[in-house]
C-alpha cells in the first residue's frame, strides 16, 4: 500500500483572480510544483514538481498560477512587477533531468519565461490520473480520521512524511476538552500494509493496527 507523493493542500487566495476570458479558478485546486527558471530561448519553462512522479502535472493542459510566496531579492525587483497570468495553457511537457520542462501558449521567448520564475503551479484535483488500487494521493489522506482496531480514535492525519524508505502518516490528536496546559498528541504511523488495515476515502477514515500507547 503506497500513497502517491504530494501535491499537498495549499491555502488558496481568498479572492481568486477573475477574468471573463480565462477559465475559473478550480475549487479543488492543488499546488503541484513551481516554475524555477526559463529553459532555452523559445519560451520553455523549467519546473520543479513536488512529487517524485510528476504525472499530475502531465495530466492537465491548464496550469493555474499564483506569484511566488518567497521574498524577492533586490535584483529581481523589476521582474516582480510583471503580472503573472492566472493560467497557462500548456502545449507540451516532458521530464528533463530531475524536473520537467514545458511550453505554454503565448510564452514565446526567454524573457517571457523568466518573468514567471517562482510562480506556483496549481491544477484541479479532478484532473489527476486515477490512482492504482492500493495507492492514494497524499492530498486525499490529509484530514482523514484515524482509528485503531479497537475503535479508539488516534486523531487526524495532519501531514505526510517521506523518509525515503516509506511514507509516514503524521497523526495529531487534539487534547481533551478542558485539559489544562495539555499539548496535542502526535503519532507517526508508517503507511505500510503491516499497520494500515483499510483506507475509506468516502467515510474519510483510516483504520490501523496501532495502540494508544505506542
Amino acid at each position: 500500500m503506497q500513497p502517491l507523493q504530494p501535491p499537498l493542500p495549499t491555502p488558496l487566495p481568498t479572492t481568486p483572480l477573475i477574468d471573463p476570458d480565462q477559465p475559473a479558478w478550480p475549487a479543488d485546486a492543488v499546488e503541484v510544483g513551481r516554475i524555477i527558471d526559463a529553459y532555452g530561448i523559445k519560451g520553455w519553462l523549467r519546473v520543479q514538481p513536488y512529487a517524485s512522479d510528476p504525472q499530475a502535472l502531465f495530466s492537465s493542459r491548464r496550469w493555474f498560477l499564483l506569484p511566488s510566496d518567497k521574498p524577492q531579492q533586490p535584483a529581481a525587483v523589476t521582474a516582480a512587477k510583471v503580472t503573472i497570468p492566472p493560467v497557462l495553457r500548456i502545449t507540451d511537457a516532458r521530464e528533463q533531468g530531475e524536473g520537467i520542462v514545458a511550453s505554454a501558449r503565448d510564452i514565446d521567448d526567454r524573457n517571457a519565461a523568466e518573468a514567471l520564475k517562482g510562480a506556483r503551479i496549481f491544477i484541479s484535483r479532478a484532473s489527476f490520473p486515477t490512482a492504482a488500487e492500493g495507492e492514494y494521493y497524499w492530498v486525499d489522506l490529509i484530514g482523514l480520521d484515524v482509528v485503531n482496531r479497537e475503535g479508539a480514535s488516534l486523531g487526524k492525519v495532519d501531514r505526510m512524511i517521506d523518509n525515503t524508505a516509506q511514507s509516514v502518516l503524521c497523526v495529531v490528536e487534539a487534547p481533551a476538552d478542558g485539559t489544562v496546559d495539555a499539548k496535542p498528541v502526535e503519532r507517526l504511523i508508517p503507511f505500510v500494509a503491516a499497520f494500515i488495515d483499510a483506507v475509506d476515502l468516502e467515510a474519510r477514515q483510516i483504520r490501523v493496527d496501532w495502540g494508544l500507547d505506542y
